[in-house]
């Protein structure tokens, strides 16, 4: 269900956000026993200023007033990606080629799930790491959860 939710969420806030300049570069949901937590992680070429969330927080409220999309009593945050930024599309991939990342698999590599290095290449089906001296080719399909890592001191 959960899942579902979220799904719905993201078909009705992708379109909107587009339409207002924005790209959604994340959403969470986390459903409690009688109250949900809706979190957007929104972005724009020149950042993300708290005017921007407020006006993205009003837009999106509307909507799902109308459409009613959560299945109990939530509270809708609206927020920067921030300096650990997800990576959820290849598009994102591809804007942080070069940059340090972290990735985690759904399931083990030879006992390893988690990788953080540089992305040094992105292609139609996944990406390449270089991870301890070593490239990783991961394919989309197996990333799990993906992020901006801190970068090295």
């Amino acid at each position: 269900m959960t899942a579902l939710v979220r799904e719905k969420l993201m078909a009705l806030s992708e379109p909107l956000l587009e339409g207002l300049g924005y790209e959604l570069v994340d959403l969470e949901y986390a459903p409690g026993r009688a109250h949900a937590v809706v979190r957007l992680f929104i972005d724009q070429p020149q950042g993300v200023g708290i005017e921007d969330c407020e006006r993205v927080s009003h837009e999106l409220a509307a909507l799902f007033d109308v459409e009613d999309p959560v299945p109990m009593a939530y509270t809708l945050e609206v927020s920067s990606p921030g300096l650990d930024r997800v990576l959820r599309t290849p598009a994102h991939f591809q804007r942080f080629a070069g940059e340090r990342v972290w990735v985690e698999l759904k399931i083990a590599r030879d006992g390893r799930r988690r990788y953080t290095g540089r992305l040094e290449t992105v292609g139609p089906d996944g990406i390449d790491l270089s991870v301890d001296g070593a490239i990783v080719a991961v394919r989309f399909s197996e990333i799990g959860r993906a992020r901006l890592a801190p970068q090295w001191s």
